[in-house]
């Protein structure tokens, strides 16, 4: 699967707030490759999977923080542009992009 990617929308670029913490967050992604498939996945950032953790103690959530799940997670060091199309891009290279993104089937 060597494609080009056509597209990468962000959902936290759609926002009014674009002064969102890189370091500390979790974004969906969605990247339209160049035979126009579709494929998601969102990605953490270390701090955030913390982050989650200490909110998750204090409500009582996920049996008090004990665990987390998110279908279709990605750990990353930050969630800035450049480094999600790097990360996307290095997928890509290495043929590992179709083992991490879920692919969008059309309706």
């Amino acid at each position: 699967m060597k494609h080009v990617v056509k597209e990468i929308w962000i959902n936290v670029e759609q926002s009014e707030d674009k002064n969102y913490d890189i370091y500390d967050n979790n974004v969906d992604i969605m990247v339209t490759l160049s035979d126009n498939s579709k494929w998601v996945a969102t990605f953490f950032t270390y701090e955030n999977i913390k982050t989650l953790q200490q909110k998750n103690k204090k409500t009582g959530e996920n049996l008090k923080g004990a665990y987390l799940w998110a279908s279709d997670m990605v750990l990353v060091d930050n969630v800035s542009r450049k480094r999600i199309e790097e990360i996307i891009n290095h997928l890509i290279n290495e043929d590992d992009f179709k083992y991490i993104f879920v692919h969008c089937e059309d309706d």
